[in-house]
Parts: C-alpha cells; sequence; structure tokens
C-alpha cells in the first residue's frame, strides 16, 4: 500500500462547515440504506398489483431475482464511473447530484404501471445510491487529518443507516395504517407506493442547504496546488495496491452477500411462518395482506434495531481497537455461528424467537457496512480515494454482494421443500465463512499520527 496523501497543505474547515458536511453525509447514508431495504417491503405487494403475480410461484421468484439483480448490476458499473468522477470532479458536486437523482426517481416509482417501469427506476435509484455513498464517505474522511475524529465521525454519520432502516419500516408502517385517507396514486390507494414515494425527502434539506456545502479541502488543496494526480482504475491493480483492491472487493461482496441472500428476505419468508398463517387464514385477500405486511415490517424493525446497534458499537471500537482485522472480526465471527442458525431454524418455525433473531442478525452483519466506510479512506491515497472506494463498495458489494439475493431466489427452486429460510441459510454460511478466512489476508492501513 502507498502511503496515504498528507493534508498539511489543506486548511482546516470550521466548525459550522464540518457539522453541515457531517449532517448531509448523514442524511446521505440514512437515506441509502432507506432505499435498499425499501424493496423487501413492497416487492410483494408490488407484484401482485403490477403484475398479479402470486408469492411462492416460479415468476414471482423470477422477478424478486430480476428486481435484486438488474439495478445492483446497473448501480454497480456506474457507481465505479461515478467514483472515478468523485476523483475529477470533487466530492460535494457529484454527491448533491446522486442524491438528486435517487430522491426524485424514488418518487416516481410510486406512479408506476408496470413492473418494467418499476425495475428501470429501481437501476436510476440504485446509480444514484451507490454513487452517494462513495462521495459521502470520501468527503467526511478528509475533514479529518486526526485519525481518531475521523473514525469517530465516519462511524457515527454511517451509523445513520441504520437510522434509514428504522425510518423505512416506519413509513411503511405508516402507510399500511394509513393509505386509504391518502390522496389517490394510480388510481389506487396502495400501501407500497406511499412507501416508496417517501424517498424524495432526502432531497429537501438538500436543496436548501446546496449554497453552503464547501468542497473537500484535502482535494481542494491538491486542486489548486495542481498536484492532484489523475484517477485511474488500473492503478487500483499496481503492485502496491492489488492485494487491497482484490481482498476488499471480496470481503465487501461477502458482507453484501450476507445482507441481501438472507437478511433482506426476511420480509419474504414472515408471511410463511405458521404464526402469520394461522392470523390470515380464512380472511379476504386486502385483511390477510395487510396482517403480512403489518408483521413483516414488525420484524424488519428488529432488524434495523440490531442494526444501529451494530454500527454504534463500530463506531466506539474503531477509536480504541488499532488492528483493522480483530476490529471486523469482533462482528464477523460471532456472526458465523449465530447468523445461519436463526435461519436454519426459528425463521422457519418461531415467530416470537425470529424477532429477536434477526436483531442478532443486525447486529453483527450491519456493523460490517460501517467497518468498510471507516477502513477504506485508509486503504487508497487521495487522488484514488473515491475510485478504490467505489470499485470495492460497487463492484464488490452492490454488483456481486447483492446477486446473493437472486442465488437465494434461485436455491429456493432447487429445494424440495421450496423454504426461503434454509435457501438464505445456506448462503449466509456461505458468505460468512468466505469473509472469516479471507481476513486473513486484509491489509493493515499504514499507521497514521493521531
Amino acid at each position: 500500500m502507498i502511503p496515504l496523501s498528507p493534508s498539511s497543505t489543506a486548511p482546516s474547515p470550521s466548525k459550522v462547515t464540518v457539522a453541515i458536511v457531517c449532517f448531509i453525509a448523514a442524511i446521505g447514508f440514512a437515506f441509502d440504506i432507506y432505499e435498499l431495504l425499501m424493496l423487501p417491503l413492497i416487492l410483494r405487494p408490488a407484484l401482485q398489483e403490477l403484475g398479479g403475480i402470486s408469492p411462492g410461484t416460479p415468476e414471482f421468484e423470477y422477478w424478486r431475482g430480476m428486481l435484486f439483480f438488474v439495478p445492483a448490476m446497473v448501480g454497480g458499473i456506474f457507481g465505479l464511473f461515478g467514483g472515478y468522477l468523485t476523483d475529477l470532479w470533487g466530492r460535494r458536486r457529484v454527491l448533491t447530484y446522486s442524491i438528486l437523482l435517487y430522491a426524485f426517481a424514488a418518487l416516481a416509482s410510486g406512479f408506476v404501471t408496470s413492473i418494467g417501469m418499476l425495475l428501470f427506476l429501481r437501476c436510476l435509484v440504485f446509480v444514484g445510491v451507490c454513487v452517494e455513498f462513495v462521495a459521502a464517505v470520501a468527503w467526511v474522511a478528509e475533514l479529518f487529518p486526526n485519525v481518531k475524529h475521523r473514525e469517530a465521525a465516519l462511524g457515527y454519520t454511517q451509523a445513520f443507516s441504520s437510522v434509514g432502516g428504522l425510518l423505512v419500516t416506519a413509513a411503511n408502517y405508516l402507510a399500511i395504517q394509513y393509505a386509504s385517507s391518502l390522496p389517490e396514486i394510480a388510481g389506487g390507494h396502495e400501501a407500497w407506493r406511499y412507501t416508496v414515494v417517501s424517498g424524495v425527502i432526502p432531497a429537501i434539506p438538500l436543496i436548501m442547504i446546496r449554497p453552503f456545502l464547501p468542497e473537500s479541502p484535502q482535494w481542494a488543496a491538491k486542486k489548486a496546488a495542481g498536484t492532484l494526480q489523475r484517477p485511474s482504475i488500473a492503478a487500483l491493480f499496481a503492485p502496491n495496491l492489488r492485494r487491497t483492491t482484490i481482498i476488499t472487493t471480496l470481503m465487501f461482496a461477502c458482507s453484501y452477500g450476507a445482507a441481501f441472500g438472507a437478511l433482506q428476505q426476511v420480509p419474504s419468508i414472515v408471511p410463511g411462518l405458521p404464526q402469520v398463517r394461522s392470523q390470515t387464514d380464512g380472511l379476504p385477500v386486502p385483511a390477510a395482506k395487510k396482517i403480512e405486511q403489518e408483521t413483516a415490517a414488525t420484524v424488519n424493525g428488529y432488524q434495523e434495531i440490531g442494526g444501529l446497534l451494530g454500527r454504534f458499537a463500530l463506531a466506539a471500537l474503531a477509536v480504541a481497537i488499532v488492528s483493522r482485522r480483530w476490529l471486523l472480526r469482533l462482528f464477523q465471527w460471532p456472526g458465523l455461528v449465530i447468523v445461519p442458525l436463526v435461519f436454519f431454524f426459528p425463521a422457519r418455525d418461531n415467530l416470537d424467537l425470529l424477532k429477536w433473531g434477526i436483531l442478532l442478525c443486525g447486529f453483527f452483519t450491519v456493523a460490517q457496512f460501517s467497518f468498510w466506510g471507516n477502513y477504506l479512506p485508509r486503504a487508497f491515497p487521495l487522488h484514488l480515494r473515491g475510485t478504490g472506494e467505489s470499485f470495492a463498495a460497487n463492484i464488490g458489494g452492490r454488483m456481486i454482494g447483492t446477486s446473493f439475493a437472486a442465488v437465494t431466489a434461485w436455491l429456493t427452486t432447487m429445494l424440495p421443500s421450496g423454504s426461503t429460510a434454509i435457501a438464505a441459510a445456506c448462503v449466509v454460511l456461505f458468505v460468512y465463512l468466505a469473509g472469516s478466512v479471507l481476513s486473513f489476508w486484509l491489509p493493515e492501513p499504514l499507521a497514521e499520527e493521531a
């Protein structure tokens, strides 16, 4: 790994500037996860309305895989290009446009009339989300020359990602409760449409605060001095960065694979649990759907609480633990045992135990996303920071990692039982085991002055 660029020539931003940047970054992180976690909540009712597709059928599994897989592929490709532009044009401009893109694409998603339209707009949402994460992480990291302050700022702003998960769960729950009293969308009052429309919220404070946002002081200082090297994807595979690029990409894929291949399958698993079926048997379809969606949203809320606790735990431990490998293993190794067991057992037949189990799954899995947000800015030099982060996050996480949702959908159709819970358990066991093995080759960042 090559030394990180010194920041001594960059002017120190004011406390007000730091607060504004961290506020906008926190909003971006929150609605990044808000949009990603929205799909599992709205997938079932959206496919039922737009295509008349019944859950459990091969056609349903096909579209479930497509809606998870295709946007991730598109987002990963354009997200990689967005990371390159973050290094070329600056952090502020790219972050601003990425948030606006996914907010207004989410708004338009509420008015779709076909599954194809929903798929297209979800692709635009993913493009914005994939670019936003990279730009925001680089931006926040470069505000803090002091490494401990940087670790704390990255950790706590990324904790708002799990706040976003709680917010989308709450938005979906409120939409289910009050859809009938809201204005019509596309000629009806479907709760899932109001949920996706709520994704426009992050654009509102951004439009108001945009004129006051500063550029990254380190990036701007090098740009002004003419010493900023041109970014290059090929440079990520130079001898001194090759191992870092490959290992972080694969491990990021494993982290996302656990989330998309297992945790995000829970809203599809919950309606099939005996406790839920006993409540819905014999009820009219609208009443049964409401109970299923309410229960799924409740379980999802437990997962997001666990994720929030995990992110705060990571933020606190990141300042105290020097070794990045051991910091990650504190979440990775217990998760290797606990997460597959939750999907092998309570996810099949015990709703009450699943709630607490999924809280632990969220704790150990979601904390790993904050880890990567802290680790990657120290893994690549300033002129390659956005490009390197984007390659690991988008090629590894968004493209390879999220494709495990499609693997789970495919495996479900292959199993004699047709159990999504068993398929998710197999997938999450594989990705956790692969990530744990790869951690032995994860490079430790070069030491910096505290």
